[in-house]
């Protein structure tokens, strides 16, 4: 059976080496001492292995059935979920108004890892519900906020969004769901939403749909969409309960993984809904939504692949297979353990290098995120906004990777289910799909993220580049092994940079053509930049005389392996750009 066990030290090392939060001038900062956090993410850690994990595979075996109307979860499920509740692991980050504890966004991002490391399907119940808090805390009135905030807030009800439908998934303007204005303000809902991940299940009293439609006589295309409060049951003025709405669940969709989340075709007859915000001004409040999830998925995609790598090593240095070429180094066993052999050891490298460097991207994230709303900071909004779609697309591609590398370590193993490792790879490849496919975020990345303020914040993260080498080019251990090739990886992004602003508006084809090669150049040297500051600050804490010395030299030799080893892709993928797009256009003339 899979392990799992929260690197508490990796988060904290994170949290306070690199990002040093408790030091930081942002409101509720000042609380986030590292024995706080520090018991706080190991609690996360112990309700992961102990609660969590055990029911993964409990899940992905015996999945989600639906039984007159109604959804069950996989056995153990629902236990699981009231202790989560009853942690107040739901409510880490929502406003004490509401009933949440009032922690910045990091520490929710931080405490939840182990739980999606853990069991991601089972996750998503919880983390759909806080997207949907987000949305009405941004967007609805306070009359909605006092209405389901405080129940979302605990998880007593739990909330989902409802975008897709059978004719379209991005395309949203094509969206056929109609909402028909009634005298007493609601409206009624009427369509059919697919790939509705948490849309039932047996776990909360009362599910709160966030629903994408079109009010009669409205706007054509995406101009046309608004959102709406669609509960699964009533709330009655006092709060309490009252009737069914006219939702209902069509059928749960048969996947390749994330069997114990229930994804639902969710059909709306005549239900009631609750217009949020302005009408006609839909996407805007989704998107609230969409974004943090956003966020959430790129995690999920390091995540798996912590699971799968944890996993890995263990396999490697117990199983035994072939002698090293140097030499016996288990001379007392009939052969030695496969971690001695180089490609094994390669493979687990690239694996562990990732998803640490993943980690610090996405809590910088949450910090960008933090910054931006705490101390309303416009330019921490705009950088986390450029950074989403990379966060998004570049950690879930490369999280799939990494999850079916690990399985490869397995050799045959790897590929029969009792030993778990094809879960990893079955969940981690949806991430790569929803929340925005990951072509879809390199569009956006090139074609409204680069330009966006009139490229005011990729501008800012160039600098941001520029200033900690020069910074730091004095100390030459930092200098030779991190800020070189982080410059000339920062300089093949730049001339990437230049091509589509030479060739976006002459030649849009072409040049969208390399969007994707641009949006993984861009997640390596944010992964470079995060492991160049990750060795400052383990070099930082060796010289200040760290009793922990193998823990922060391994930080430092994991970085100098992603520098060496994964950075220089930046060069790759600018020739391709510069040297594909042509090609491509013209193949896709000829052959299709």
């Amino acid at each position: 059976m899979p392990i799992y066990n929260a690197p508490v030290k990796d988060i904290q090392f994170v949290l306070h080496d690199l990002l040093k939060i408790s030091e930081q001038d942002i409101a509720g900062f000042e609380d986030l001492e590292r024995d706080f956090t520090g018991a706080v993410v190991e609690e996360a850690g112990k309700v992961a292995t102990a609660v969590l994990h055990p029911l993964n595979a409990v899940g992905d075996r015996e999945g989600c059935v639906l039984e007159n109307g109604v959804v069950r979860t996989p056995a153990g499920f629902k236990d699981a979920f009231e202790q989560m509740k009853k942690g107040g692991w739901t409510a880490m980050d929502c406003d004490p108004a509401y009933g949440g504890q009032g922690l910045p966004y990091v520490m929710h991002t931080a405490a939840q890892e182990p739980f999606v490391s853990a069991n991601m399907a089972f996750n998503m119940y919880q983390g759909l519900t806080h997207g949907a808090y987000s949305a009405i805390y941004a967007h609805g009135s306070d009359e909605q906020k006092q209405t389901y905030l405080p129940k979302l807030t605990t998880c007593e009800w739990t909330g989902t969004m409802n975008l897709t439908e059978p004719h379209c998934g991005t395309d949203l303007g094509l969206m056929r769901t109609k909402a028909v204005p009634q005298d007493d303000g609601s409206y009624k809902i009427s369509g059919q939403k697919i790939f509705i991940s948490a849309g039932d299940h047996d776990l909360a009293e009362n599910i709160i749909h966030l629903v994408l439609a079109k009010i009669q006589g409205g706007p054509d295309g995406i101009k046309g969409v608004s959102l709406f409060i669609v509960p699964k049951i009533m709330v009655n003025d006092d709060g309490s309960l009252g009737a069914r709405n006219g939702v209902s669940v069509g059928k749960i969709e048969e996947k390749m993984g994330i069997h114990g989340n229930a994804t639902c075709v969710m059909n709306y007859d005549d239900a009631t809904g609750f217009l949020v915000g302005e009408a006609h001004k839909g996407m805007r409040a989704m998107f609230t939504m969409m974004n943090e999830a956003r966020l959430g998925v790129g995690l999920q995609g390091y995540a798996q692949a912590e699971s799968a790598y944890q996993n890995a090593v263990a396999y490697a240095n117990d199983r035994l297979q072939g002698r090293a070429v140097t030499g016996a180094e288990n001379p007392d066993g009939p052969a030695d353990p496969l971690i001695v052999h180089p490609d094994i050891r390669r493979n687990l490298m690239d694996q562990k290098s990732f998803v640490e460097g993943a980690r610090a991207f996405t809590y910088w994230g949450a910090y960008l995120i933090d910054r931006a709303h705490r101390n309303s900071d416009k330019d921490a909004d705009g950088l986390i906004s450029l950074m989403t779609p990379v966060i998004k697309g570049f950690l879930t591609d490369k999280g799939f990777e990494y999850a079916t590398a690990a399985q490869q370590v397995y050799g045959g193993h790897g590929y029969i289910e009792e030993w778990g490792m094809s879960q990893y790879a079955r969940d981690a490849r949806i991430a790569m799909i929803y929340e925005g496919a990951n072509g879809i975020q390199a569009l956006d990345l090139v074609g409204r993220k680069l330009a966006l303020d009139g490229g005011k914040h990729v501008m800012a993260f160039f600098e941001m580049i520029k200033t900690f080498i020069k910074e730091n080019e004095g100390n030459e251990a930092l200098n030779k092994d991190f800020l070189v090739p982080l410059k000339a990886a920062s300089k093949d992004l730049q001339a990437a940079g230049m091509y589509f602003m030479q060739n976006g508006m002459k030649n849009p084809n072409n040049a969208l053509s390399g969007s994707y090669d641009f949006m993984h150049m861009m997640g390596h040297v944010c992964l470079g930049l995060m492991w160049a500051r990750m060795a400052k600050a383990a070099m930082d804490a060796l010289a200040s005389g760290a009793s922990d010395t193998e823990f922060y030299e391994t930080k430092i030799a994991t970085g100098r392996y992603y520098m060496a080893r994964q950075l220089p892709a930046t060069a790759m993928h600018l020739a391709r750009i510069n040297t594909g797009a042509d090609t491509v256009m013209a193949l896709q003339a000829a052959h299709f």
